[in-house]
């Protein structure tokens, strides 16, 4: 189990190390449609939505590593002083009530996604690219949650019996 674990941890962190990146293509993407639109008087009409295609997978594919981390914004008094068996406790129902957004993320996403892959859905602006593979990104990154929620419960348990 905490080989699985690990595997788990190990992958988010290299989806996060990878995709992280993207927020250097968001800016320059912008400051490209800034220099354009005010510089010379030709905004683009794939610039602003581009940047929020992408903005999409950039903040959910992080996810995942960052509840490993502890990078979430929390309101952790109590399991910052817990010791011994309530920590472990406090640190199982943490991720467990991460599991359970992961679950209810997946069952409302993917069927949206599908749709979206089926019908070859688009944006209906001027560009007007497809838009599933946006859409896709969200039930994936609540699958990668679900995972990791699992490997933290077993963290948490590793640590209490180590």
């Amino acid at each position: 189990m905490l080989r699985a674990a690990q595997a788990i941890t190990t992958f988010n962190r290299w989806t996060f190390e990878t995709t992280k990146w993207l927020v250097y293509v968001i800016a320059a993407l912008m400051l490209f449609e800034v220099i354009s639109r005010y510089s010379f008087h030709n905004p683009t009409s794939w610039g602003p939505e581009l940047a929020t295609l992408l903005f999409g997978p950039f903040f959910l594919l992080g996810g995942p590593y960052l509840l490993h981390i502890g990078g979430h914004v929390a309101v952790d008094i109590l399991s910052a002083t817990a010791r011994g068996r309530l920590r472990t406790i406090l640190a199982v129902a943490a991720a467990l009530l991460a599991l359970i957004f992961g679950v209810i993320l997946v069952r409302f996403s993917l069927p949206l996604a599908w749709q979206a892959f089926e019908y070859g859905e688009t944006s209906y602006s001027a560009w007007n690219p497809v838009v599933w593979p946006a859409k896709m990104v969200l039930p994936l990154a609540g699958l990668l949650l679900i995972l990791q929620s699992l490997a933290e419960v077993v963290f948490a348990i590793k640590v209490r019996t180590a």
